[in-house]
């Protein structure tokens, strides 16, 4: 358990660099293009979650973050089979922590998640590297479980 808190710990480090050089550099500039018609970096203070969704569910988000983390925890220590196909499984793992653990840092410091990533192709919420983070990490759960894991492969709890 302790490769995947570190790698965990890791990530979320990255994260909080990137938001910091957000809030430190885009934020008085508001927003800067990155890529002609595809990608700017727009800085936005989000107090909800994606689409603006539980605006002002600060401590809703915190408890959520504190239950994933506490699940997982289980998992890892009672039920991951130490087997090839559950390596990418704990990839996954610690993709969803460092994101959740990402957004929650800064919904305990700042109030708000600090967001920045903006794409000009189609109309998505602004969004940062933890949310990146939580969807490949769980994009990756969910192929793993549907494709790859077999029912007999699967630890009995």
């Amino acid at each position: 358990m302790i490769p995947v808190i570190f790698s965990a710990v890791i990530l979320t480090v990255l994260d909080q660099i990137s938001k910091y050089l957000a809030l430190e550099y885009l934020k008085p500039l508001k927003s800067i293009e990155l890529i002609k018609g595809f990608m700017n970096l727009t800085f936005v203070e989000n107090r909800g979650a994606a689409f603006g969704l539980l605006n002002g569910a600060r401590w809703f988000f915190v408890a959520v973050t504190i239950a994933v983390t506490i699940a997982a925890f289980i998992y890892l220590k009672k039920y991951m089979p130490e087997t090839k196909e559950y390596f990418y499984v704990k990839i996954s793992i610690v993709l969803i922590l460092a994101g959740a653990w990402g957004n929650a840092i800064d919904r305990l410091i700042r109030g708000y998640v600090v967001d920045y990533f903006e794409t000009t192709f189609i109309s998505w919420p602004v969004f940062n590297v933890a949310d990146i983070y939580v969807v490949a990490g769980t994009v990756l759960l969910a192929f793993m479980f549907i494709f790859v894991i077999k029912d007999e492969n699967k630890k009995q709890p």
